[in-house]
């Protein structure tokens, strides 16, 4: 199943608009990747050519593209995104992405962490969901509308300016986590913290598992830690991430290692142990597995 590719507005203001977010994003990087900013929980995004279709797992937080495009694989979904959308990554799900950009035209865009208190502060005094809503998706892309990019780019000034940054960075922050909320997918975010729901108990139990990935997994454990039968969470677990609990703490677990690897602050074993693993010719097994290549490999490759 795909979702078709949301073309943005084409249109003047629009372009104007993303322009702005190019001319501000683009003194600040200096280099390809994910850089943090002086706001907490905040990041830039840069890729000055393509990338092949990748392995890797977004923390919950709001993606805008101003410049380039990704496409995104979950399972049997192939999500596109490009400039002028954001991603709303509800939940820590692994994916595969590739992404398409060239010097000339480098993709650019703003990586925003989920507060969760701020979310939960911003739910309080917005207008109560219907009771029968239809559980979300975990990952999806929406368009970006005039005040969710006028917003990005409020919060993309505080970034050139010390003073504005200090008195109203959170604002910003804020101010953006507002429009998605008000936004096509604000359901995905308002459900993180409604307990009584399968994808909020789902949730939690994903943040249980990135805190405690190295850690033996015990399903009927967390099961009963978000008060669900260890048949119900393993159906809903699938259901939302398209993986069980332990081909989900598995990629966890890679992901993490080859973080370290590229990192250069662990050599293969110590990288296996260090996420979990008490056999390396397992880790090196399921590693060329997901990866494609042997971590001894990606280590040469410094990747």
């Amino acid at each position: 199943m795909s979702d078709v590719l949301l073309h943005a507005p084409n249109d003047t203001a629009q372009d104007a608009l993303l322009e702005h977010m190019c001319d501000l994003i683009t003194p600040l990087i200096d280099r390809d990747g994910y850089m943090p900013t002086a706001l907490d929980g905040v990041q830039l995004m840069a890729l000055h050519g393509s990338h092949p279709r990748t392995p890797l797992v977004y923390e919950p937080g709001l993606i805008i593209i101003a410049q380039g495009e990704k496409t995104g694989y979950l399972g049997e979904r192939v999500i596109h995104y490009g400039a002028g959308h954001y991603l709303v990554q509800a939940m820590p799900v692994p994916f595969e992405c590739e992404t398409y950009a060239t010097p000339q035209a480098p993709m650019l865009g703003v990586l925003i962490g989920i507060d969760m208190i701020m979310l939960g502060e911003l739910i309080q005094v917005m207008p109560t969901a219907a009771d029968n809503v239809t559980p979300p998706d975990p990952m999806t892309a929406v368009t970006l509308t005039p005040a969710m990019g006028h917003g990005v780019v409020h919060l993309l000034e505080c970034l050139h300016d010390e003073v504005m940054r200090r008195a109203l960075g959170r604002q910003r922050i804020r101010e953006v986590l507002f429009e998605a909320l008000r936004g096509p997918q604000g359901e995905s975010l308002r459900q993180l913290l409604q307990q009584q729901t399968q994808y909020g108990r789902i949730g939690r139990a994903l943040e249980t598992l990135h805190r405690d990935y190295t850690q033996p997994l015990s399903v009927e454990t967390l099961a009963e830690k978000v008060n669900m039968s260890p048949s119900a969470f393993h159906h809903h677990f699938k259901r939302f991430t398209r993986l069980s609990p332990l081909q989900y703490q598995k990629r966890i677990r890679l992901l993490k290692a080859r973080a370290m690897i590229a990192a250069r602050t662990h050599n293969v074993s110590s990288a296996a142990s260090a996420v979990g693993y008490q056999s390396a010719s397992q880790f090196s097994r399921e590693y060329k597995r997901y990866f494609g290549i042997q971590p001894a490999g990606d280590q040469r490759l410094g990747n």
